[in-house]
């Protein structure tokens, strides 16, 4: 690609051999390209994102899950979006243009369709896609949002959006393909939907 780049592997001590892959792919790719860097256990998601920052040495991050829900082939689109208009984020979205979810119930669909309504209704974030994780930002821009948020679980993803234009960050969107992942579970249940409304709710009334 001609791109200087780096890929650091956040492991939260996850069941699924994840981290011995890894230390296989950074075996044939070199430690310069592939950095592991492993936590004894699951911490959440905002503390990874901190802990990836740390180690990252480049300009841009782009985050995204590592079981291939999130296909690799989107992110030169993220780069050329982010040059063609300078924008401080780059988001995946699965609700425009020929973006898409693959491998999800009906049940899974309406309720993310259903939490993205919602916000859109409460928040007005200007951003076509709140729930999803795929996203490149300016390293600079993702500190200070990471110092900004305060949220948990699925409602993280929604807070980094709505604060980012708060602070006058520019959003650009690229259409995704989401394809559930074909190993291991996917964890939605009556807990998470609730957190989630309390957190929409607690972004309504403090944004």
């Amino acid at each position: 690609s001609g791109i200087d780049f780096e890929i650091i592997i956040i492991d939260d001590g996850s069941p699924d051999g994840t981290q011995e892959i890894a230390e296989q792919l950074e075996k044939i790719y070199g430690s310069d390209k592939i950095l592991l860097r492993p936590r004894p256990r699951k911490l959440g998601l905002g503390t990874a994102y901190i802990h990836g920052m740390k180690h990252a040495t480049g300009n841009f991050i782009v985050i995204m899950d590592a079981d291939l829900s999130h296909h690799p082939k989107f992110i030169p689109e993220f780069l050329r979006k982010q040059k063609e208009g300078n924008f401080d984020i780059v988001s995946g979205t699965r609700y425009k243009g020929n973006g898409g979810v693959y491998g999800w119930d009906l049940r899974r669909k309406l309720i993310s369709r259903g939490a993205n309504f919602l916000t859109q209704v409460l928040l007005r974030p200007g951003a076509s896609d709140l729930t999803g994780s795929f996203r490149l930002y300016r390293k600079e821009v993702l500190q200070k949002l990471m110092e900004k948020c305060v949220s948990k679980g699925y409602v993280f993803q929604m807070e980094m959006i709505v604060r980012a234009r708060q602070l006058g960050y520019t959003i650009g969107e690229v259409p995704i393909s989401f394809v559930d992942r074909v190993y291991g579970e996917s964890k939605l249940g009556g807990n998470e939907i609730v957190s989630f409304l309390k957190g929409l709710l607690t972004l309504f009334a403090t944004t």
